[in-house]
Order: C-alpha cells, then sequence, then structure tokens
C-alpha cells in the first residue's frame, strides 16, 4: 500500500503521525518480509509532500518550518505542548542574537532548532538542493515515512495588508511576520508565493502522486498549506492523471478552525469558513476538481449531501486528533473511504 499525503503545519503533522500508526497497524508483519525489508518497506509506504510556502531566510540561515514540524513530531523529538519546535529546547543563542539586534525579536528560534538551521544552510552553501537537504536530515532518525519538500525553490508566501500608517495605502509582509507576529490580525488582501510560477515540483513529488494507491490531503490550512503546494505548476495535472483515488479531510468543524487560522485566510479566496465550502473549493474530480472523497467531522453531517450531489463522496466521521489514538482512527477512515472509492480488483 502506498500512500502520498499533502501536508503541512502541526496539524498536517498529527495527521501524519496517525497514517504512519495505522499504516504499523494494518500492516504490522510487512508481509512475512524480514525485519530489515520491511523497514525499508514501510519507509516508502508513505511519502509526504511538504509545504515549503512558509519558509524563510532569517538570521543568515533557511528555515523550512513545516518540514522541521513534521521532521520532529515523527521522530519524536517535538514540543508537543506548545506544538512547534523541540523538546527540551533552550534560548540562549536567541537572546544573544536580541542583543546584537539581528532577526525578528518576536520570532524565537530555539538552540536545537537552530542546530537544523545552520546544518540546512551549510549544506545548501555546498551546493544540495532543499530536497537533497531533506533527505540527509531525515538520516538522523527512524521516521517510518519519506519527506518530500514540494519543490525546491524559494516560493516563501507574502501577505499584502492595508497599511495602518497610510490610510488606503498597502504593504507587504512575509507571511512569518503576518502570522507569528500580528496572528493574522490584520485584515489580508491577498496571498503571493514568490517564483510559483518558474517552480517545478521536487525531485520525486509527481512520482509519489502518479504511482500512489491512495492520496491523501491532511487538514492543513486550504490557502497557505495545501493550496501553496497545489499552485505549484506539474502538481494539479499529477492529481488529475494519477489512478489512486484522492481524500481529503477538512480542516473545518463546525464551522471553525480545528488549528491555527484558517478562518483568516479563507474568505481572501472567496471561501466561507465551513466543511462543506473547503470541500468545495477542493472540487470533485469527476468535474476538473481534485478530490473524489470528503471527510467532515460527525457535526458536520448535514452537509454531507449537499457535498455528494457536487460529485464528492462524502462520510461524517470524528475528526479531532487528540492523541494517537484518534489521530490513527481518523487516518483509518481516510485509507478506508480510499479503498471504497477504488475500482473492484484493483
Amino acid at each position: 500500500m502506498q500512500i502520498t499525503v499533502l501536508a503541512g503545519g502541526v496539524g498536517g503533522a498529527r495527521f501524519v503521525r496517525g497514517v504512519r500508526e495505522e499504516v504499523r497497524r494494518r500492516w504490522p508483519d510487512g508481509g512475512g518480509r524480514s525485519e530489515a525489508s520491511f523497514r525499508r518497506a514501510q519507509d516508502s509506504a508513505v511519502t509526504v509532500v511538504v509545504n515549503t510556502g512558509d519558509d524563510l531566510w532569517l538570521a543568515g540561515v533557511r528555515l523550512m518550518p513545516d518540514f522541521d514540524s513534521l521532521l520532529y513530531s515523527l521522530a519524536g523529538v517535538n514540543d508537543a505542548e506548545r506544538g512547534w519546535g523541540r523538546a527540551g529546547e533552550t534560548e540562549r543563542v536567541a537572546a544573544e542574537l536580541r542583543e546584537w539586534g539581528v532577526g525578528w525579536p518576536w520570532f524565537t528560534l530555539g538552540d536545537l532548532d537552530l542546530g537544523t538551521h545552520l546544518a540546512r544552510t551549510s549544506w545548501l552553501r555546498e551546493g544540495l538542493t532543499p530536497s537533497q537537504v531533506g533527505e540527509r536530515l531525515q538520516r538522523r532518525w527512524p521516521l517510518g515515512v519519506r519527506l518530500i519538500p514540494a519543490t525546491d525553490s524559494e516560493v516563501d508566501t507574502h501577505v499584502l495588508v492595508a497599511d495602518p500608517d497610510a490610510p488606503g495605502g498597502r504593504r507587504e509582509l512575509h507571511f512569518q511576520e503576518w502570522w507569528t507576529r500580528h496572528r493574522a490580525t490584520l485584515p489580508a488582501l491577498a496571498f503571493e508565493q514568490r517564483n510559483i510560477d518558474d517552480a517545478c515540483p521536487a525531485p520525486g513529488v509527481v512520482e509519489a502522486i502518479a504511482t500512489a494507491d491512495l492520496v491523501l490531503f491532511a487538514p492543513s490550512n486550504p490557502v497557505v498549506s495545501i493550496g501553496t503546494i497545489l499552485s505549484i505548476p506539474g502538481i494539479r495535472d499529477a492529481l488529475a492523471e494519477t489512478r489512486a483515488p484522492v481524500v481529503g479531510v477538512s480542516p473545518i468543524i463546525a464551522g471553525k478552525v480545528v488549528r491555527g487560522m484558517a478562518d483568516a485566510c479563507l474568505p481572501v479566496i472567496g471561501v466561507e469558513t465551513s466543511a462543506e465550502a473547503v470541500g468545495r473549493h477542493y472540487g470533485a474530480r469527476a468535474s476538473g476538481g481534485l478530490l473524489d472523497g470528503w471527510l467532515v467531522d460527525e457535526t458536520d453531517a448535514p452537509a454531507v449531501a449537499s457535498l455528494e450531489g457536487a460529485g464528492l463522496v462524502a462520510r461524517s466521521v470524528p475528526l479531532w486528533m487528540r492523541d494517537l489514538e484518534t489521530s490513527a482512527a481518523l487516518a483509518g477512515a481516510a485509507i478506508d473511504l480510499g479503498a471504497a472509492l477504488r475500482p473492484a480488483g484493483s
């Protein structure tokens, strides 16, 4: 079973952990393979295409927040309480940088996390691509999945907002400033991923979609996480052409975001903050959209009939990922829906 997941952010990391756990439970012996070959098979059974729109250069180093969140979470070294960064962090270097006036004083880099950024930047300056750097970073821990940045191009997201200091004026912020410093309180007018039109999928991305038995959209931000991945030329085409069922999981429950601030992003692209509206935004592949199936929460069960009228096979299941058990259960529901959507005998 080859599963490819499009993901970003903390919600994406939690969902991917659930997918990994559910795969291990459903295929515990690897079909009689040796332990070594089973480990290799597990590593290739789940591939995650990771959002790179949140990436940035800061204090001379390259940060890839979504990639690192997935890396740390799958390695079991993440700070589960904060939801980002490494467990057991110290922040001495960040304090020293503030004294020197380097970087953003409101954007704290933990010392262990900074070690990752320094290693990445060193390898990038040696000539490695982000996807090659990603491969090196994954060698440190047995993740049980393969992570691939969506593109090797720099497609950092910028946000156009009204300038509070100039009535009628506008200014542009890096997404991380809008998201982390201002907590998305400045009304966004538009999102722009720099260089997106000239970007291409990183090596292995299109192949992971084309050869998958199942493609999943994690419950990540539809605009700046999944939306960025989908905006990279070639990825929509790969999704349209894959023979695998494509199943999405709603990031909205009962009209509210599960985590993050997608409700500050969706209106910018004219989408209501609801499970039904996001499902319709992605659309059914049968009518030129992206999905075959869509999972909504039990509280959004009344939307199932309308979604199916729009060509999506919809199911209502518990979506809250409170722990590994509930994350695995949600992944299992997505896998089951994908199995139901596959043609008989495939």
